[in-house]
């Protein structure tokens, strides 16, 4: 069922290598260049109601909203690393409403969240057109 996008659907997507090189921080959305980064900014870069709902799961600072500040960083998701990050993610996630979760990432991301946090693409640039008809259904622009 279609909804206005602000319901309670949730987007959590797995951070990328590729970073936007700056010396000043700048929205977390902004600053991933890799994975499907650039297809989600066209979809809502210009709609704040959409962008709460879009968390990003970073290997250095776990789970941040899409306008939080950051500076580029070299940090990979390894198994030890979703294990360290579990908790916190998994209490993050117990405060934020939701009815669907939609979360855009590898496995090895996968493992930071708690289970069945939502349902996993996890090749969410070669299954683009999968994500888009989700966010089509959710009434996501």
């Amino acid at each position: 069922m279609a909804t206005d996008g602000t319901a309670d659907e949730l987007i959590i997507v797995g951070c990328s290598r590729r970073k936007l090189d700056t010396a000043t921080p700048v929205a977390a959305l902004e600053l991933y260049l890799g994975c499907c980064f650039p297809q989600l900014r066209g979809r809502i870069a210009s709609s704040p109601r959409h962008r709460v709902r879009v968390l990003i799961l970073s290997a250095l600072h776990g789970l941040i909203t899409a306008d939080t500040p950051l500076l580029p960083y070299d940090v990979r998701m390894t198994p030890e690393r979703a294990t360290e990050l579990r908790a916190a993610c998994t209490a993050v996630l117990a405060d934020i409403p939701r009815s669907e979760t939609l979360l855009l990432m590898e496995h090895g991301y996968s493992r930071a969240l708690p289970d069945r946090a939502g349902r996993l693409i996890a090749d969410p640039v070669g299954s683009w057109p999968e994500v888009a008809t989700v966010l089509d259904s959710w009434g996501w622009p």
